[in-house]
């Protein structure tokens, strides 16, 4: 079970030349963390292993985009994305996330590998505004219908930037000048 934290406002930055490296069984359960995801995230190992990976899953992260996620996920693609993660102790970080199916030497499904890092600032800049008015709308919403109706905000965000999809949209604030 998910433990009960009361976010506050005190952000733990990555260093640049930081990765958060995990691994979950296929239902998101955690097999490994690496020691840096151990520290910012404030839990020890076994506090992590067999645990759904939404133990980090801050509340002001919309639905909806962890609905593109499994989507993209579930069809056999990687996702890319920036997300609020919370730490046991209340406060969060941001990540740019790379999330990759994993499949064993017989094409079957193993899991997913994860590798985070520190985002850039003019990312957030675009990306923070975008997820909160996802927020709201899921806050309009019922909550059956509200990850679906934020994702349909987010789409039209990303069609409205040009970008082909999320993931483009992403890629493209992660390595502004193509770097």
């Amino acid at each position: 079970m998910k433990p009960a934290i009361t976010p506050n406002n005190t952000e733990k930055k990555l260093a640049e030349e930081d990765f958060i490296v995990s691994k979950t069984d296929p239902t998101g359960r955690i097999t490994y963390a690496n020691r840096i995801f151990m520290e910012i995230a404030g839990y020890p190992e076994h506090e992590l292993l067999g645990i759904q990976h939404n133990i980090i899953r801050h509340p002001e992260m919309p639905r909806g985009v962890f609905r593109l996620m499994w989507n993209t996920l579930k069809a056999g693609e990687e996702f890319f994305g920036f997300a609020k993660n919370l730490c046991a102790d209340g406060g969060y970080y941001w990540v740019f996330a790379n999330i990759t199916p994993d499949y064993d030497k017989d094409g079957q499904l193993q899991g997913y590998y994860s590798v985070r890092r520190n985002p850039p600032r003019s990312a957030l800049e675009v990306i923070i505004p975008i997820y909160q008015e996802m927020l709201a709308i899921e806050k309009r919403s019922s909550t059956k219908e509200a990850p679906n109706k934020s994702l349909e905000y987010l789409q039209d965000a990303v069609n409205q930037s040009g970008a082909k999809n999320y993931n483009n949209l992403v890629l493209k604030l992660y390595k502004p000048n193509g770097a």
